[in-house]
């Protein structure tokens, strides 16, 4: 006869069982990426200061850009897709990535912010762990849920080494490939692989920006005394978050459109990139500054505005946010490459400072919430951008953090940056938000199902007419 202690204790085998697999199989995954990435970090900082130091080198950006869409086009080919191919790869339980889109993708984002281009470092650090981890997953045999889980904890290992913040690297990892729905199953895989590379990248020396919430007082309120949170305060959050939301939605549009635009314009895909390139030298020279180039973290000179200077008074520009997200949409639109995050925190983070001067609000603190707010609308990961800001600025504002991530994601609506993205739960109920349906193929049907509703209606006012 079975008893239940029997049962117990081979379930608690199974677990451990279960842990130490998993441990041996991320440890070498994820320290190899961890090592990847920090040559990453360390090789792209080079290459912006090189190029702070040598400003010519922005009037071969179009140059660059050809030379991208050549290696792309000879060498990368299905690599081109990015982070979606993997993230499709994971949806499918296959290992379909080719082990050349780690290099590739590390040396075009190199080159694109050697010559100015606007893009981020998020999109490099995921596409290299989830290169590296179908490598190994195909050397190791992995096949089905293995290979799909061995996939999910390279995407966390390469996103929680690239930014220093391991719990958002895990939750990330699972959150981003559904809207509305977790892959709890990879969460123990995800999260030693996040774990080992964060430390990694640490043990390599290569240091994170350090953010700062300055310390400000609470407004008296009439209903204070009945609240343990300051209720005007959170109204404004709210009221901020909202906008932050729908510039989500703007970046995503833009990227969307800008591609679909110049796929139209030119017979040639190489003069796609020229004009990308022309257009940012372009933008540079009548704005007279070169704030919105490259990542944004590191000033180029004295008053620039950058990521850490929008947590301060008079740190940012009233349109810094609109400026940034030109520069990057067009950037990345145009075939550059890169990732979209780090723009989107500086777009939050300027665009945060700005709504605190109108709001009368304190400043670094809506500079944070916009920082996570506008990437969590953009890439529908509220729960992975409030851990980030607790990871990033502590937990003293958690509760602010966590309303303006999720409102934020609704207020974004059915967009992103990731078009491979899975609908779980939609954010609202429509027939182009079936379940399971892909973000891209939800897009288009609420374009047919638009342009359906304007026939409607035009054939109705014919008929009230006749």
């Amino acid at each position: 006869m079975i008893t239940n202690d029997k049962i117990s204790l081979k379930e608690h085998y199974g677990i451990i069982k279960h842990l130490i697999r998993w441990t041996v199989l991320i440890l070498p995954i994820a320290i190899v990426i961890g090592s990847v990435v920090a040559f990453f970090l360390w090789l792209l900082e080079a290459a912006i200061h090189f190029r702070f130091h040598h400003y010519w080198l922005l009037f071969l950006l179009p140059v660059a850009g050809v030379g991208i869409h050549f290696i792309y086009q000879f060498v990368g080919k299905s690599s081109e897709k990015g982070n979606n191919l993997i993230i499709e790869q994971i949806h499918e339980a296959g290992g379909g990535i080719p082990k050349r889109m780690a290099p590739i993708i590390l040396f075009t984002t190199v080159i694109t912010h050697l010559f100015g281009g606007s893009a981020g470092r998020e999109g490099t650090a995921v596409q290299i762990g989830g290169s590296i981890a179908s490598m190994f997953g195909g050397w190791f045999k992995l096949k089905g849920v293995d290979m799909r889980m061995i996939l999910i904890a390279g995407v966390a290992a390469g996103f929680g080494a690239v930014f220093g913040t391991p719990l958002a690297g895990t939750i990330f990892a699972m959150e981003v490939l559904t809207i509305g729905r977790i892959q709890y199953d990879a969460l123990l895989p995800a999260l030693i692989a996040a774990t080992i590379g964060d430390a990694t990248v640490a043990a390599w020396n290569v240091h994170h920006v350090h953010y700062h919430i300055d310390h400000f007082v609470s407004a008296p309120f009439l209903l204070s005394g009945f609240f343990h949170i300051d209720i005007l305060l959170l109204g404004k959050v709210i009221i901020a978050s909202a906008v932050f939301g729908l510039v989500s939605f703007l970046f995503a549009g833009m990227v969307h459109e800008i591609k679909t635009i110049c796929l139209k314009l030119f017979k040639f895909k190489w003069m796609i990139p020229v004009f990308g390139g022309l257009i940012i030298i372009g933008l540079t020279l009548l704005l007279g500054k070169p704030d919105y180039l490259s990542l944004g973290i590191d000033a180029e000179h004295v008053g620039a505005v950058t990521i850490p200077s929008a947590f301060y008074n008079g740190g940012a520009d009233t349109w810094s946010w609109l400026w940034k997200t030109i520069y990057t949409t067009i950037t990345l639109g145009t075939g550059f490459k890169g990732g979209e995050v780090t723009p989107l925190f500086y777009i939050g983070a300027t665009l945060g400072n700005t709504l605190s001067g109108l709001l009368n609000a304190p400043v670094g603190l809506f500079a944070a919430l916009g920082f996570i707010a506008v990437f969590a609308g953009a890439t529908n990961t509220p729960i992975a951008c409030t851990f980030m800001g607790v990871e990033l600025f502590g937990g003293e504002h958690a509760l602010l953090f966590a309303v303006a991530c999720f409102t934020a994601y609704f207020f974004s609506g059915h967009s992103g940056i990731y078009g491979a993205q899975k609908i779980g739960t939609p954010k609202v109920f429509a027939e182009y938000f079936s379940d399971e349906t892909s973000l891209s193929d939800a897009m288009k049907r609420r374009g047919y199902m638009y342009q359906k509703l304007r026939k409607y209606r035009i054939q109705f006012k014919k008929k009230e007419e006749e």
